[in-house]
């Protein structure tokens, strides 16, 4: 698989990625002098873990399983959601500080704005890992776990394109662009992915996007709401579709996709190609239904899983498994990281893709 360097020269509007490199390393230990500390601690230790805001099922699901499997593991874990907000977000990880967690664990509200509690963990002497969103403008991260969110963009450009495709079998294919929340440093990644597919598209006029609006700043979702999504919807129906046919929807995740969806129906056109990602429930019953045409799989298990194997890692005094020590640069230093890899997943291979979900694999029936 193609491996792309992720430069913060592009992360300074949140995180533009430049291509480079052209295939992933083996797994590695992570390279000396990484900051993270190797001379372990006790095993009943304190792990904090930072959430942001519950805005997907992924997110719920890896507070249960943090709190789950690091008791399990003999740990003691701090895991918290910051509903209120990064104030919230800043207070709770000053908190988990004072309250001695070893390591500490930060999927951020906005990645860029944890510096002084990130100087302040690093001072205490905690192994900082960054989950599933990279922290930015810092050289007090340690490491980074999370699926390749630009291959995740890449997978959801070009589904876009085969279910149109398959919908209608000659262009040209008029279709909107959405993006996630501009705090989020993953959103830029996902939509710089999915362009990297769609850019060729639209310059050669196979793609059309008939707002006009084709950047990531005129994209973007506040906060990924449903409502923001739908009410944007709702302006680019009325305002441009009145006559045209709308054939697709780049949709960065599974909740805006529905609000997108909702706002089609709502205004009694034809369903478009919608993409999304998550494997949310609601989701996977309207691709099984025919609606929404693709999500991305991304278990949230395998994340969680690797992060206390960290854990356990730093624990015993070791260095954690990465597999790609120099692509992620946040703008001060690069982080080793371990990325896992994303599935596109539609109708077609819906059942294969969930057969280890309980849940998700009976949707499918």
């Amino acid at each position: 698989m193609r491996k792309f360097a992720k430069s913060f020269a592009a992360i300074a509007a949140i995180s533009a990625l430049a291509l480079t490199g052209c295939g992933r390393e083996e797994a590695t230990p992570a390279a000396e002098g990484s900051g993270a500390a190797t001379s372990g601690f006790e095993k009943g230790s304190a792990i904090g873990v930072a959430l942001p805001q519950k805005t997907s099922e992924n997110w719920v699901l890896a507070e249960k399983l943090f709190n789950d499997d690091l008791t399990e593991a003999g740990y003691e874990p701090d895991v918290q959601f910051a509903n209120g907000g990064v104030s919230e977000q800043q207070n709770q990880i000053s908190s988990m500080i004072t309250n001695g967690v070893k390591v500490l664990v930060v999927g951020a509200i906005d990645s860029a704005q944890l510096g002084t509690q990130l100087q302040q963990a690093a001072d205490a002497g905690i192994t900082i890992i960054a989950y599933d969103r990279l922290l930015t403008n810092t050289e007090n991260v340690d490491y980074y776990v999370a699926y390749d969110n630009f291959q995740v963009g890449e997978l959801q450009g070009q589904a876009l394109l085969d279910g149109m495709k398959a919908a209608k079998p000659e262009g040209p294919y008029n279709v909107e662009l959405f993006a996630g929340s501009p705090d989020d440093a993953n959103a830029k990644v996902f939509f710089d992915g999915a362009m990297s597919i769609l850019q060729p598209e639209i310059d050669n006029g196979n793609l059309v996007v008939v707002s006009g609006q084709k950047t990531f700043d005129q994209a973007v979702t506040q906060g990924w709401k449903a409502e923001n999504a739908q009410k944007r919807m709702d302006t680019l129906l009325s305002g441009n579709y009145s006559s045209e046919e709308l054939d697709g929807v780049l949709s960065p995740n599974d909740t805006l996709a529905r609000a997108i969806l909702t706002s089609v129906e709502g205004a009694g056109k034809a369903i478009p190609v919608v993409t999304g990602q998550d494997s949310e429930v609601e989701s996977v019953k309207s691709i099984m239904a025919g609606k929404q045409y693709s999500t991305i799989n991304k278990d949230t298990r395998a994340l969680v899983e690797h992060v206390i194997e960290m854990v356990g890692n730093l624990q015993a005094g070791e260095e954690p498994e990465i597999n790609d020590p120099d692509s992620y640069n946040n703008g001060v230093k690069t982080v080793p990281a371990y990325l896992l890899d994303p599935q596109i997943v539609t109708k077609e291979n819906a059942a294969e893709a969930y057969a280890n979900d309980p849940t998700l694999s009976a949707l499918t029936k």
